[in-house]
């Protein structure tokens, strides 16, 4: 189903991916970053079309998804949109987070409907699936209910709106809803990944046990294309292989691949998280970042992890990586960055 192709956000992980995914399947591809004068945006991307010996199916635009003018134009002759660009941050201010994913949303599909895009796949995330009820598999019919978190409110903001322009304009509009996403590839270490090497040195001698739900980045890439080329699929698809787990079953999963890494043997308890944000407070206050807010932990507390991939399964002919291969695949990429 080769065609022509716009992926925003082209540089970020999951897009990145993405784009070798389609530049290999034979996908004239083009990918959006916000500055093209930045070889770290966009050096990995060109590396991709000469490893694959199609550099003339690659072309690279200068974007943000926060104006509203270059869309329509980028967007005119095109077969299909993948919108990937988001701000993916626990720590980030809360309005830049939100109007990125919401304005972004109403830019981004406003344009497509305009320049009559036959078909939009939309990266969302199970933040807008949400984690409760406790003890039941979500799937794509549950929503987020509410969180203080800015980047799960904007997350599930954002769809909604996706699916309001959707209905309006009569778009043909799939969502992909992927979990925490793990694996190799990055040029900068996103949020998902970016405490594998913490965890690994005994930086943590004792993780919470937080729920938690993982998949290979390369899964994810191959559910868009997929969502993409397949004709029955439609509505969202919820990408989390391997739920119901936490911190503690990467920590263990690292020592048994890496033998002599001081990743943590033990994790400490749900009852116990608040003591968690309070260390993490401590140490907030000597380095400037948080990862374990009080508003990071309310979510938790409510919930789980347990997700159903099922759909993805049935429609999209999903199969998955390992959680060995999610936790190898990361280390391995930051050995190489240290090499």
């Amino acid at each position: 189903m080769a065609g022509r192709v716009l992926v925003t956000g082209a540089n970020g992980f999951l897009a990145n991916h993405l784009v070798r995914d389609l530049l290999a399947e034979g996908y004239t591809v083009i990918g959006t970053v916000r500055d093209l004068s930045d070889p770290v945006r966009t050096e990995h991307l060109r590396d991709h079309a000469e490893a694959l010996g199609c550099p003339e199916r690659l072309e690279l635009a200068e974007a943000d998804v926060l104006d509203a003018d270059p869309w329509e134009g980028l967007l005119q002759g095109c077969d299909g949109l993948f919108h990937t660009a988001t701000v993916f941050s626990l720590t980030a201010d809360a309005d830049v987070v939100l109007n990125t994913a919401n304005l972004g949303t109403e830019h981004l599909l406003h344009a497509a409907a305009a320049a009559r895009v036959p078909r939009i796949v939309y990266t969302s995330s199970t933040a807008a699936v949400g984690s409760g009820p406790r003890g039941r598999a979500k799937d794509e019919n549950d929503w987020q209910s509410g969180s203080s978190m800015p980047y799960t409110a904007a997350k599930t903001q954002s769809e909604r709106r996706a699916w309001r322009i959707a209905e309006e304009h009569d778009l043909d509009l799939r969502v992909i809803n992927p979990t925490a996403i793990l694996g190799g590839g990055f040029s900068r270490p996103p949020p998902s990944v970016d405490w594998m090497p913490d965890l690994l040195s005994g930086a943590w001698p004792i993780v919470p046990a937080i729920p938690m739900a993982f998949v290979h980045v390369e899964d994810v890439a191959h559910a868009h294309r997929m969502a993409f080329e397949r004709d029955e699929a439609e509505g969202r698809f919820v990408i989390a292989p391997h739920s119901g787990l936490t911190m503690i079953d990467v920590a263990r999963t690292a020592r048994r691949l890496r033998p002599q890494a001081k990743a943590p043997k033990r994790g400490l308890p749900r009852r116990l998280l608040p003591l968690a944000v309070f260390f993490d407070w401590l140490k907030g206050r000597k380095t400037g970042e948080r990862r374990l807010t009080r508003a990071v932990v309310r979510g938790y507390m409510r919930g789980d992890a347990r997700y159903s991939s099922a759909k993805a399964e049935r429609v999209l002919g999903m199969t998955w990586r390992s959680l060995d291969a999610c936790v190898e695949d990361t280390i391995r990429a930051f050995e190489e960055r240290a090499a």
